[in-house]
């Protein structure tokens, strides 16, 4: 995006576009390693307030080619279904996992460290695969990563771990019938929600409740009352 500099000139430097091949430095540079106030057994690099990497304008991060950064924030839903995972470690031992919309991981490396036999994150946005690669290398697990739009797939999982993914109706929709195609054959779906507008009002059975800390900034909010449900 072209500006001027002194004396009229056009400002002709080149931006240097983020890919997700360089994006590592620029993730180390913009959060700090630091524990998810719910989930303190795990390290995750998060921008936290000080950094105000969200709050840049969208037209800055356009620029950069950097999506929103969900993967900067342990959101809600993220931390209380992590929380869960890790105090019921039956729910995933021994089996394996989707952390569907996976963000930074968190939800992933839950499940890894409560004894899932196989975990793969998945996130359409590829700066999330390289912020899954350094959480896990923080936490010292390993994770699959995988970067396409899996609704409506069927890779055997056990289980499928979803936080947070209920903020929007079109996608709302695309998920309810996967989700149930996935529980008649036999898997399990576990929801982390505190709240999102398009939560489903029916077929749901609550396992668990949690007051989970959040970014204000975010969540208007510093507290945000959070359930895991299982798909009935």
């Amino acid at each position: 995006m072209e500006g001027s500099l002194p004396h009229g000139r056009p400002d002709t430097r080149p931006v240097t576009v983020l890919t997700p091949h360089s994006a590592r430095q620029f993730i180390l540079d913009n959060t700090a390693l630091m524990a998810p106030p719910h989930v303190p057994e795990i390290l995750l690099h998060l921008a936290d307030e000080a950094h105000d990497l969200w709050l840049r304008t969208e037209d800055e991060l356009v620029e950069i080619g950097l999506p929103p950064p969900f993967w900067a924030f342990a959101w809600a839903g993220g931390q209380g279904l992590a929380r869960y995972a890790i105090d019921n470690p039956g729910a995933v031992r021994g089996k394996r996992v989707l952390d569907f919309a996976s963000g930074s991981g968190l939800v992933a490396i839950a499940a890894a460290k409560a004894g899932a036999a196989g975990v793969t994150a998945a996130d359409i946005d590829p700066f999330s695969g390289t912020a899954v690669r350094l959480n896990a290398q923080a936490n010292g697990i390993e994770i699959e990563f995988l970067g396409t739009d899996c609704i409506g797939a069927d890779m055997g999982w056990d289980v499928v771990l979803a936080g947070d993914v209920f903020y929007d109706k079109p996608f709302a929709d695309r998920l309810m019938p996967w989700f149930s195609a996935l529980g008649r054959r036999g898997a399990e779906i576990l929801i982390g929600d505190p709240g999102r507008s398009y939560l489903p009002r029916s077929g749901l059975e609550p396992l668990g409740v949690y007051e989970v800390p959040v970014t204000r900034a975010l969540e208007d909010a510093e507290i945000k009352r959070t359930t895991v449900w299982r798909l009935a």
